[in-house]
Protein backbone atom coordinates (compact mmCIF):
# COMPACT_ATOMS: atom_id res chain seq x y z
CA UNK A 1 0.00 0.00 0.00
CA UNK A 2 2.85 2.15 -0.65
CA UNK A 3 3.46 4.27 -3.81
CA UNK A 4 6.53 6.98 -4.95
CA UNK A 5 7.01 6.92 -1.43
CA UNK A 6 3.77 8.21 -0.39
CA UNK A 7 1.27 5.63 1.69
CA UNK A 8 -1.48 4.71 0.02
CA UNK A 9 -5.26 4.17 1.00
CA UNK A 10 -7.25 1.55 -0.80
CA UNK A 11 -10.66 0.29 -1.68
CA UNK A 12 -11.17 -3.44 -2.13
CA UNK A 13 -14.70 -5.12 -3.38
CA UNK A 14 -15.43 -8.89 -3.59
CA UNK A 15 -14.99 -9.89 -7.29
CA UNK A 16 -18.49 -10.08 -8.11
CA UNK A 17 -19.62 -6.54 -7.05
CA UNK A 18 -16.47 -4.53 -9.31
CA UNK A 19 -18.63 -2.54 -11.80
CA UNK A 20 -21.61 -3.40 -10.02
CA UNK A 21 -21.60 -1.26 -7.46
CA UNK A 22 -20.99 3.03 -7.34
CA UNK A 23 -17.11 3.03 -7.14
CA UNK A 24 -14.73 5.43 -4.24
CA UNK A 25 -13.40 8.63 -5.85
CA UNK A 26 -11.63 11.79 -4.89
CA UNK A 27 -13.57 14.16 -3.19
CA UNK A 28 -12.22 16.82 -5.93
CA UNK A 29 -13.33 14.42 -8.23
CA UNK A 30 -16.97 14.95 -6.92
CA UNK A 31 -17.93 18.68 -6.47
CA UNK A 32 -21.57 19.34 -6.40
CA UNK A 33 -22.99 21.34 -9.23
CA UNK A 34 -23.93 24.21 -7.33
CA UNK A 35 -20.34 25.17 -6.72
CA UNK A 36 -19.54 24.38 -10.09
CA UNK A 37 -22.13 27.24 -11.27
CA UNK A 38 -21.05 29.92 -8.62
CA UNK A 39 -19.36 33.20 -9.88
CA UNK A 40 -16.21 33.66 -7.92
CA UNK A 41 -17.33 37.10 -8.06
CA UNK A 42 -21.08 38.20 -7.76
CA UNK A 43 -20.64 41.34 -9.80
CA UNK A 44 -24.28 42.54 -8.48
CA UNK A 45 -22.75 43.06 -5.10
CA UNK A 46 -19.69 44.66 -5.88
CA UNK A 47 -19.43 48.29 -3.79
CA UNK A 48 -16.85 50.45 -2.35
CA UNK A 49 -17.37 48.23 0.79
CA UNK A 50 -18.17 44.70 -0.72
CA UNK A 51 -15.70 42.81 -2.86
CA UNK A 52 -18.36 40.86 -4.42
CA UNK A 53 -15.82 37.79 -3.87
CA UNK A 54 -18.23 34.34 -3.19
CA UNK A 55 -16.93 31.40 -0.81
CA UNK A 56 -15.81 29.42 -4.63
CA UNK A 57 -12.55 32.55 -3.76
CA UNK A 58 -12.26 30.87 -0.17
CA UNK A 59 -9.52 28.20 0.13
CA UNK A 60 -9.89 26.90 3.02
CA UNK A 61 -13.44 26.46 2.22
CA UNK A 62 -12.46 24.17 -1.16
CA UNK A 63 -9.84 22.53 0.54
CA UNK A 64 -12.47 20.80 2.97
CA UNK A 65 -14.94 19.84 0.17
CA UNK A 66 -11.83 18.01 -2.26
CA UNK A 67 -10.12 16.48 0.90
CA UNK A 68 -9.97 12.67 1.00
CA UNK A 69 -12.08 10.31 -0.79
CA UNK A 70 -16.24 9.85 -1.49
CA UNK A 71 -18.21 6.99 -0.50
CA UNK A 72 -20.97 6.64 -3.14
CA UNK A 73 -23.98 4.73 -2.20
CA UNK A 74 -23.48 1.79 -3.31
CA UNK A 75 -27.30 0.87 -4.82
CA UNK A 76 -30.16 2.81 -5.37
CA UNK A 77 -32.18 3.13 -1.92
CA UNK A 78 -35.81 4.42 -1.12
CA UNK A 79 -36.62 6.34 1.71
CA UNK A 80 -39.99 7.53 2.87
CA UNK A 81 -40.10 9.68 6.36
CA UNK A 82 -43.23 9.99 7.69
CA UNK A 83 -44.75 10.82 11.36
CA UNK A 84 -42.59 14.41 11.36
CA UNK A 85 -39.90 12.36 10.94
CA UNK A 86 -40.84 10.03 14.03
CA UNK A 87 -41.67 7.07 11.05
CA UNK A 88 -38.77 5.65 8.23
CA UNK A 89 -39.50 2.93 5.79
CA UNK A 90 -36.58 1.83 3.23
CA UNK A 91 -36.37 0.00 0.05
CA UNK A 92 -34.16 -1.15 -2.52
CA UNK A 93 -33.97 -3.60 -5.62
CA UNK A 94 -30.33 -4.68 -4.91
CA UNK A 95 -29.62 -8.59 -3.63
CA UNK A 96 -27.57 -7.55 -0.52
CA UNK A 97 -29.12 -4.87 2.80
CA UNK A 98 -28.64 -1.47 1.79
CA UNK A 99 -30.77 0.08 5.28
CA UNK A 100 -30.74 -1.70 8.55
CA UNK A 101 -31.87 -0.02 11.88
CA UNK A 102 -30.63 0.95 15.12
CA UNK A 103 -32.88 0.50 18.44
CA UNK A 104 -33.61 3.65 19.52
CA UNK A 105 -32.32 2.92 23.23
CA UNK A 106 -29.11 3.20 21.59
CA UNK A 107 -28.82 6.86 21.11
CA UNK A 108 -31.11 7.61 24.21
CA UNK A 109 -30.75 11.49 24.64
CA UNK A 110 -29.65 12.24 20.98
CA UNK A 111 -30.92 15.65 19.95
CA UNK A 112 -32.31 13.70 16.15
CA UNK A 113 -34.33 11.57 18.22
CA UNK A 114 -37.73 10.96 17.59
CA UNK A 115 -36.01 10.38 14.06
CA UNK A 116 -34.92 6.53 14.24
CA UNK A 117 -31.09 5.87 13.76
CA UNK A 118 -30.55 3.90 10.59
CA UNK A 119 -27.23 2.42 9.07
CA UNK A 120 -26.26 2.61 5.31
CA UNK A 121 -24.36 0.06 4.56
CA UNK A 122 -21.49 -0.07 2.33
CA UNK A 123 -19.50 -2.89 0.53
CA UNK A 124 -16.28 -1.73 0.45
CA UNK A 125 -13.65 -2.52 2.73
CA UNK A 126 -10.71 0.03 2.86
CA UNK A 127 -7.05 -0.73 3.88
CA UNK A 128 -4.65 1.83 5.09
CA UNK A 129 -0.85 1.76 5.68
CA UNK A 130 0.17 0.47 9.78
CA UNK A 131 -0.66 3.51 11.70
CA UNK A 132 -3.28 4.95 9.59
CA UNK A 133 -6.56 5.44 10.35
CA UNK A 134 -10.03 7.03 8.71
CA UNK A 135 -12.24 9.82 9.95
CA UNK A 136 -15.49 8.86 8.03
CA UNK A 137 -17.57 12.42 8.14
CA UNK A 138 -20.66 13.41 6.17
CA UNK A 139 -19.76 15.76 3.37
CA UNK A 140 -18.39 18.41 4.37
CA UNK A 141 -19.59 22.17 2.89
CA UNK A 142 -22.33 20.30 1.25
CA UNK A 143 -25.05 18.71 3.37
CA UNK A 144 -27.91 17.12 1.63
CA UNK A 145 -31.25 17.55 3.42
CA UNK A 146 -32.20 14.64 3.52
CA UNK A 147 -29.86 12.47 5.72
CA UNK A 148 -27.18 13.30 8.02
CA UNK A 149 -24.45 10.44 8.38
CA UNK A 150 -23.11 9.95 11.87
CA UNK A 151 -19.02 10.63 12.13
CA UNK A 152 -16.85 7.67 13.04
CA UNK A 153 -13.30 7.12 13.42
CA UNK A 154 -11.58 3.43 12.19
CA UNK A 155 -8.03 1.91 12.55
CA UNK A 156 -8.72 0.52 8.98
CA UNK A 157 -4.86 -0.76 9.24
CA UNK A 158 -6.41 -3.41 11.40
CA UNK A 159 -10.48 -3.72 10.66
CA UNK A 160 -10.17 -5.04 7.21
CA UNK A 161 -13.56 -5.60 6.77
CA UNK A 162 -17.26 -3.54 5.42
CA UNK A 163 -17.97 -0.34 7.41
CA UNK A 164 -21.28 0.57 7.61
CA UNK A 165 -22.86 4.11 8.29
CA UNK A 166 -25.44 5.16 10.70
CA UNK A 167 -27.71 7.94 10.07
CA UNK A 168 -30.83 9.71 10.71
CA UNK A 169 -33.06 10.96 8.09
CA UNK A 170 -33.28 14.58 8.37
CA UNK A 171 -35.87 15.61 5.24
CA UNK A 172 -39.26 16.75 5.65
CA UNK A 173 -41.98 14.08 5.59
CA UNK A 174 -42.11 12.57 1.88
CA UNK A 175 -40.51 9.67 -0.62
CA UNK A 176 -36.67 10.34 -1.20
CA UNK A 177 -34.42 8.13 -3.80
CA UNK A 178 -30.66 8.35 -3.09
CA UNK A 179 -29.51 7.23 -6.20
CA UNK A 180 -26.74 4.72 -6.64
CA UNK A 181 -23.71 6.72 -6.78
CA UNK A 182 -24.52 9.63 -4.56
CA UNK A 183 -21.70 10.59 -2.72
CA UNK A 184 -22.48 9.79 0.72
CA UNK A 185 -19.32 9.44 3.09
CA UNK A 186 -16.15 11.58 2.87
CA UNK A 187 -13.48 9.44 4.00
CA UNK A 188 -10.11 11.07 5.49
CA UNK A 189 -7.05 8.67 6.35
CA UNK A 190 -4.71 10.02 8.84
CA UNK A 191 -1.60 9.02 11.01
CA UNK A 192 -2.54 7.82 14.56
CA UNK A 193 0.78 9.62 16.19
CA UNK A 194 0.41 11.65 19.48
CA UNK A 195 0.49 14.90 18.86
CA UNK A 196 1.97 17.29 22.05
CA UNK A 197 -0.08 20.13 22.70
CA UNK A 198 0.98 23.87 23.55
CA UNK A 199 -0.88 26.31 25.56
CA UNK A 200 0.94 30.12 26.25
CA UNK A 201 1.14 33.67 24.79
CA UNK A 202 2.29 34.35 21.77
CA UNK A 203 5.37 36.00 21.09
CA UNK A 204 6.46 39.51 19.93
CA UNK A 205 7.68 38.06 16.23
CA UNK A 206 4.62 35.54 16.30
CA UNK A 207 1.95 38.65 17.07
CA UNK A 208 3.93 40.55 14.17
CA UNK A 209 4.11 37.51 11.65
CA UNK A 210 0.13 36.76 12.74
CA UNK A 211 -0.96 40.59 11.78
CA UNK A 212 1.25 40.60 8.55
CA UNK A 213 -0.52 37.73 7.36
CA UNK A 214 -3.69 38.91 8.48
CA UNK A 215 -3.00 42.56 6.67
CA UNK A 216 -1.13 40.30 3.58
CA UNK A 217 -4.84 38.53 2.96
CA UNK A 218 -6.98 41.35 3.26
CA UNK A 219 -4.95 43.35 0.81
CA UNK A 220 -5.12 40.49 -2.20
CA UNK A 221 -7.68 37.68 -2.37
CA UNK A 222 -5.31 35.22 -3.50
CA UNK A 223 -2.43 35.64 -1.03
CA UNK A 224 -3.61 32.20 1.57
CA UNK A 225 -4.05 30.47 -1.87
CA UNK A 226 -0.51 31.66 -3.63
CA UNK A 227 1.18 31.74 -0.77
CA UNK A 228 0.39 29.49 2.32
CA UNK A 229 -1.31 26.58 0.19
CA UNK A 230 1.75 26.69 -1.75
CA UNK A 231 4.16 26.20 0.87
CA UNK A 232 1.86 23.16 2.14
CA UNK A 233 2.16 21.61 -1.34
CA UNK A 234 6.32 21.88 -1.38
Amino acid sequence: MWGAGRPSIEFLCEARDKGVIAEPVPARAAMPDWYRRLAAVDAAAVSPTNSGLTIKRCMPFLDAMTLGWILPVCATVRLEIAENGARLDAGWDFDRPMVTFHNREQVTGHPRLPRPPAKLHNYWTIRTPKGWSCLFVPLLNRADGVIEIVAGVVDTDRYPSHIHFPFFATGADGRYTLEKGLPLVQVIPFRRDAVRSVVRAETADEAAARERTLRATQAGDGWYRLEARARRET
